[in-house]
């Protein structure tokens, strides 16, 4: 058997380069995993989730369906079900921009490419779960680090969608962010509009956000 080797964590210093410079090295870097990588990283990665305190009550979870080498939710999508956990994605609203919303994500559930080509459940099917109505929200990352800093894709979605958090907290869903572990970086800046996260679950362990 082959060993492998998981690419080591990026160790530029974000004051050095600017975000989108990073987001493109990271991004870079989470492509260059082969399939088996990418396989025994999916494992890990449920094993995690499935001792997450954060998800030990959660019955209605936000996932997303893995691109652009993004780690693999469906293991540990396919443990949960078995445990009654009902799953759903995220659609792009289409009244309200840069917003989303959530339909059921079940076996068999019909899919079509959104403007980004990425496979979303059609708008005008299904039951939709409106955001507060979760229980947990699982969405990918580009980069984090310990504090809650966090690096997405740039399109701002997952914050506008659950600004509400801040002056609702009670009503806020479980927001976990997911990457792989080589996406943590020393330190990235906590911009205004970032929604903060509850915990980072990665490939090889969970970070608890203070």
């Amino acid at each position: 058997m082959s060993q492998i080797i998981a690419p080591q964590p990026f160790e530029a210093h974000p004051d050095t380069r600017s975000r989108s410079a990073l987001r493109k090295a990271l991004r870079y870097e989470r492509r260059s995993l082969n399939p088996e990588q990418q396989q025994r990283a999916a494992e890990n990665l449920a094993l995690n989730l499935l001792g997450n305190p954060d998800l030990h009550r959660a019955r209605h979870i936000a996932v997303y369906l893995p691109n652009d080498g993004e780690i693999d939710p469906h293991t540990y999508i396919s443990a949960a079900r078995r445990k009654g956990i009902h799953f759903y994605l995220p659609v792009l609203h289409p009244i309200h921009q840069g917003r989303l919303v959530f339909s059921p994500y079940y076996d068999g559930v019909q899919l079509a490419a959104n403007r980004f080509g990425i496979p979303e459940p059609p708008f005008h099917t299904g039951t939709r779960r409106p955001p507060w109505a979760l229980d947990a929200v699982l969405f990918p990352l580009v980069g984090f680090d310990e504090s809650g800093g966090r690096l997405g894709m740039g399109g701002g979605f997952y914050d506008r969608t659950f600004a509400f958090t801040r002056l609702r907290p009670r009503l806020a869903p479980k927001l976990i962010g997911i990457a792989h572990d080589f996406q943590k970086v020393p330190e990235l800046p906590v911009e205004p509009w970032d929604v903060p996260l509850h915990s980072v679950v990665t490939d090889r362990r969970c970070y608890r956000v203070r």
